[in-house]
């Protein structure tokens, strides 16, 4: 008897209407002849609305123990609710929070990393022929404080779950068909991918693709769960994300991909000499900002230029810490900032032994008169900084050239 495990975001259990539909799915499943785990996140909107009601009460010096207390409450509601419609169809489930599945995180409230998770209680469940149902999202440190894993972690704990009990898929339900070569709302001609490879789920999850949150694809990566993502609303397959080996087509270009929640800063006149990059970036890295994109520029009267980028609700502590850190990188240091851009991609498994597809993405933008500002790349991804403004323009055009008149390569069988 095969195990499945299943994952239902906020949309999917948005209503008590849209619950009795996952209730019924799973019960489905189950009487397909397969044990079944769900994890489910809050009801849409729960989530906002509690964070919502800490910002009002808590203010800037809250308790972030106590706000992990209560954000974990909207999926302890999701949970009870869903075995509720369970038991109402004649089968039974048992709901577990995050502290009864045993889920042990480390001390970061709100953005805690899985430690271990301590199953047993789960498989006795199934065992029993009832459904488990898990709280995603949430888990608890060593002291037993709860703690959550940030935004998109019921993701990550659904993918989690499903290695620790060495189920044969983790399925996640979402609001979309699947993944998707670009994004169907910006794209028309965008269309359902029927497999993707770790790495380049990664790359896509990475650069602004809200289909699968980071650390789950890693998790699935590392102990090679297939992913199924699909839709919550009808019945047809979705991507499966799997092994580079498993894919069948191999594309130049599996997907365009945009991430406008980016900002650029630029620091200028930095003194030539070693330890200037050590000290900007130590000193970012010490404030907890992260850092993506950098591009130092070739030294000319013993001075460079580094510029970089950094997400755009950390754009004017950057900006401050940059200016506080300049007096110490040269006399003439000075920085300059840019809210207003996008970072644009390409990924795919097939630019590793296709030449010219740096060359191709060039030339597609300066057709459409884009101007390039940085360039970042990797074995299966280009990545460009551009306007913001043009980020639907670069997207469509990318599309139309890479996917719509792109080539594939059909993997061989020897």
């Amino acid at each position: 008897m095969s195990l499945i495990v299943q994952k239902f975001g906020g949309t999917s259990v948005g209503d008590a209407e849209r619950i009795r539909n996952v209730a019924r799915r799973v019960v489905a499943t189950q009487q397909a002849g397969h044990r079944v785990v769900v994890i489910v996140s809050a009801m849409s909107g729960e989530t906002n609305a509690l964070v919502a009601l800490a910002d009002e009460l808590g203010g800037p010096e809250r308790s972030d123990r106590e706000y992990d207390v209560l954000v974990s409450t909207g999926e302890q509601k999701t949970i009870a609710l869903l075995s509720m419609a369970i038991h109402a169809l004649g089968h039974d489930a048992v709901s577990f929070t995050g502290a009864q599945l045993g889920m042990r995180t480390d001390t970061s409230h709100s953005n805690a990393r899985i430690e271990s998770i301590d199953a047993d209680r789960v498989r006795k469940v199934l065992d029993g022929n009832a459904v488990a149902v898990i709280a995603g999202f949430q888990g608890t440190d060593a002291d037993g404080n709860i703690t959550t894993l940030g935004r998109g972690g019921s993701d990550t704990s659904a993918v989690a779950v499903a290695c620790a009990l060495e189920a044969d898929v983790c399925e996640i339900y979402t609001d979309v068909d699947g993944v998707f070569t670009a994004d169907p709302n910006m794209v028309g001609a965008a269309h359902k991918l029927a497999q993707i490879s770790y790495d380049e789920m990664l790359e896509l999850a990475s650069l602004g693709s809200k289909v699968l949150q980071v650390r789950s694809v890693k998790f699935a990566m590392q102990y090679g769960m297939p992913i199924h993502v699909r839709s919550s609303f009808h019945e047809a397959e979705g991507t499966w994300v799997t092994r580079e080996e498993d894919v069948m087509e191999r594309l130049v270009v599996s997907g365009v991909t945009y991430n406008r929640n980016e900002a650029k800063i630029r620091v200028g006149g930095v003194k030539d000499t070693p330890g200037m990059a050590g000290a900007l970036f130590g000193g970012l890295a010490e404030a907890g900002i992260v850092v993506d994109m950098i591009v130092q520029n070739v030294s000319h009267d013993g001075s460079t230029d580094m510029t970089f980028t950094v997400p755009k609700p950390e754009y004017e502590r950057a900006i401050q810490l940059a200016n506080e850190l300049a007096p110490t990188l040269g006399g003439d240091a000075t920085v300059e900032g840019d809210p207003d851009i996008a970072k644009v991609s390409v990924v795919g498994l097939g630019m590793t032994d296709h030449a010219g597809v740096a060359a191709k993405m060039f030339d597609v933008l300066a057709q459409e008169s884009i101007n390039i500002q940085m360039i970042g790349t990797s074995e299966i991804k280009i990545s460009v900084v551009i306007e913001e403004k043009y980020t639907e323009l670069a997207v469509r055009a990318l599309h139309q050239a890479f996917v719509e008149d792109g080539a594939s390569e059909p993997r061989s069988e020897g």
